[in-house]
């Protein structure tokens, strides 16, 4: 059989791969009942707008109460991810969601850095961690999670950076907390061009010390903009399925990917809350394929590209992109 296509995925939120299956079983470890609304009889997350999906998404992760518990999702992931042919993983993870169910930062990351570590040993895979702060949660919060990442440094933390509703907020009043981390000499990342316009990817550029756009495909709106993207050498997340799920665009036929290529935009495909979107790191690949026309070589540059802006150490890098070419 031939080995599958090697990849690299820099954007999927680890709360957001628990899948439905996982989600009830963590839910009858911890004796947590789920919402009557929280799945379908099919086994998948109801959402039908981008509110209900963060409802939803703040439900299902509500049953991931224990270090355990993060160990057993993380695992799960990147073992699933080894199988499609990844290579390397960085998974965001959110302080602030393991703090409502009880968790303190060290012992969530306790629990993610051994599922990193098991799914190293029994598939291969290397993981690593981006510790996000919540948009909607404030700038207030956002400085916490900060101080914390600072305060307790581990290896396999590798970035930082900001999901959540674009909408709220503005980019310079989260500034404080990416200077801390960047003083700490940590790389940063931040959701922007995805609900919200163009007009936030230029104000995270302007506000924020970022070398990596969460999203960031609305820039394609302001060619300008995307001209100052390639000068600068800011590479972007792209997550396909979730694009044409939360309906920033209607289909993969309007999705501005090889537009943004073209321009020579350095791009990663990625998965984002893979359950929530029918998709997974593999699938993502597919559809690059299938819709936008990527050969074998053309997806073999984009896990060059991906580990190239990786957050992942010098010798991480070095030695994944020998197994891609």
């Amino acid at each position: 059989m031939t080995p599958p296509l090697p990849k690299a995925e820099l954007h999927c939120h680890l709360e957001g791969t628990t899948s439905p299956s996982l989600v009830r079983r963590l839910a009858r470890r911890n004796r947590i009942p789920l919402p009557e609304n929280l799945l379908d009889d099919g086994d998948n997350f109801i959402w039908i707008d981008v509110e209900s999906f963060l409802k939803t998404y703040d439900q299902a992760s509500s049953v991931i109460r224990t270090a355990e518990d993060y160990r057993d999702l993380t695992y799960d992931y990147l073992a699933s991810s080894a199988k499609e042919g990844a290579l390397y993983v960085e998974v965001m993870s959110s302080p602030d969601h393991a703090a409502a169910a009880g968790i303190d930062y060290e012992g969530h990351l306790e629990g993610i850095v051994e599922g990193i570590e098991s799914a190293e040993r029994d598939h291969g895979i290397i993981g690593r961690i981006i510790v996000t702060c919540v948009r909607h949660f404030g700038p207030e919060q956002a400085m916490r999670v900060a101080e914390a990442v600072v305060h307790s440094p581990h290896p396999y933390v590798v970035g930082f950076g900001m999901g959540g509703n674009e909408l709220l907020y503005t980019l310079r009043e989260f500034a404080p907390a990416f200077s801390l981390i960047d003083t700490a000499g940590l790389p940063t990342t931040v959701h922007a061009g995805e609900w919200a316009g163009a007009e936030s990817v230029a104000d995270a550029l302007d506000a924020l010390p970022v070398s990596r756009i969460g999203h960031g495909v609305r820039a394609v709106e302001d060619p300008a903009l995307v001209e100052r993207l390639v000068r600068e050498g800011i590479h972007l997340e792209v997550c396909l399925s979730s694009n044409i799920a939360t309906r920033v665009y209607d289909d993969f036929a309007s999705h501005p990917f090889n537009q943004l290529r073209e321009a020579g935009l350095s791009l990663s495909l990625n998965s984002d809350d893979p359950p929530y979107f029918a998709t997974s790191i593999g699938r993502e690949y597919l559809i690059g394929s299938k819709f936008f026309g990527l050969d074998v070589e053309a997806l073999k540059l984009i896990t060059i590209e991906a580990l190239k802006y990786s957050f992942a150490n010098h010798q991480t890098k070095k030695e994944l992109i020998t197994r891609v070419v």
